[in-house]
């Protein structure tokens, strides 16, 4: 059947309406009641996101959310995985309890290749704020450090040595004034049973991510584990009403070691579907 040009018009605008409400809808229950759980964030936990404001139509703001997990991939400190990683706490039995097929390991080789190349799943990840795992990231900063200062002392002509250690307490200062506090430190299928486990909600979030089977060597050991790869919202809307006050504050944070903080805290808000949004902002002044 062929569209009049008014029909076509009519029906576009229908599929924008039908659009709309579902986003509408969505958003309405989502909100529906107590949030899941609601945390106080600060400039360490929400960046503008890269390239902002480059595309002259985009007149909106959003902000991302940086987390972090204590990896065990990583030898030496090196602040850990930022936006994903290798955790520590992901061994066999967990990936087994997220769905992943594990049995094939037995088949030496041949079954690491089909365990690696299972497909990434969605799950429930725990995100800690400033809890034992960015002080287990601090203590191994402080460790770090030590270190190197003690090296360099026991090699006091070398500019090798002098470097490691002021880049190692560089990594200490960020680490105690401008790194994520927000960590991954757990997964799961079911809602319930992860928010029994972790009751706190103004300590503890509950988001959906992207987990990814993998094998890593450890003392010549093959280790199975997972890759945290994403979070399935990766950017939050800056309500418009509240623009005025959170852009200044994000553009004048200066990333660096000698940065004062916070420079602004944020009230972030998770709903029933899990979707997170502000609902306050407060700028140090």
């Amino acid at each position: 059947m062929k569209l009049t040009p008014w029909k076509t018009l009519a029906a576009g605008a229908l599929l924008i309406l039908l659009a709309n409400a579902a986003a509408l809808t969505g958003v309405y229950l989502n909100r529906s009641g107590e949030p899941e759980s609601r945390l106080t964030l600060s400039q360490r936990e929400l960046n503008m996101p890269w390239g902002w404001g480059m595309a002259k139509e985009n007149s909106g703001l959003a902000v991302g959310l940086n987390w972090r997990v204590n990896d065990a991939s990583a030898g030496e400190y090196s602040g850990g995985g930022f936006r994903g990683g290798t955790p520590e706490w992901l061994d066999e039995v967990q990936m087994a309890a997220l769905g992943f097929d594990t049995a094939a390991l037995a088949d030496a080789d041949a079954g690491r290749r089909r365990f690696e190349r299972q497909l990434p799943r969605e799950v429930l990840l725990v995100l800690e704020l400033a809890g034992p795992a960015w002080q287990k990231a601090l203590e191994r900063a402080r460790q770090n450090a030590a270190g190197h200062e003690a090296a360099k002392l026991a090699n006091a002509d070398s500019k090798e040595f002098a470097a490691k250690a002021k880049r190692a307490q560089e990594q200490l200062m960020r680490e105690e004034n401008l790194n994520s506090r927000l960590f991954a430190i757990g997964a799961g299928l079911d809602r319930e049973a992860l928010r029994a486990r972790y009751p706190d909600r103004s300590r503890y979030l509950i988001l959906k991510g992207t987990l990814r089977p993998r094998l890593t060597m450890h003392d010549k050991k093959t280790r199975v584990t997972g890759h945290v790869s994403a979070l399935a919202v990766t950017q939050i809307n800056v309500p418009h009403a509240m623009r005025p006050t959170l852009e200044p504050a994000l553009r004048a944070v200066r990333r660096t070691v000698d940065a004062p903080g916070p420079y602004f805290e944020v009230t972030l808000a998770v709903g029933q579907r899990l979707e997170p949004w502000i609902e306050s902002v407060r700028v140090a002044r």
